[in-house]
């Protein structure tokens, strides 16, 4: 899935952030710790979360919806950048 070396470590990296984060997420639990304490967990790992579909999404516009090559259109670059804007606006 991921199109280069480079960025499947970036996600890996991503996914291993999240596992700990979702490790915390347990901990706190099993610690009987504040409510306040788990929920800023969870909205931590929830945003780590729509990070790493924006990044998957955002890849999957420009390797497989946009022209192979640089063959897009000038048109079809800026859509699909409005549409990557609009999505990480919306995951954030």
């Amino acid at each position: 899935m991921a199109h280069t070396v480079d960025e499947k470590k970036k996600l890996l990296n991503r996914v291993r952030r999240i596992m700990g984060q979702v490790a915390a997420i347990e901990k706190a639990l099993n610690q009987d710790a504040e409510c306040s304490d788990v929920l800023h967990n969870i909205s931590a790992c929830r945003g780590a979360m729509d990070a790493l579909m924006a990044e998957v999404i955002e890849g999957h516009i420009r390797f497989h919806i946009l022209p192979a090559k640089g063959g897009a259109t000038g048109e079809q670059t800026q859509a699909a950048d409005d549409l990557v804007h609009a999505l990480r606006a919306y995951l954030k």
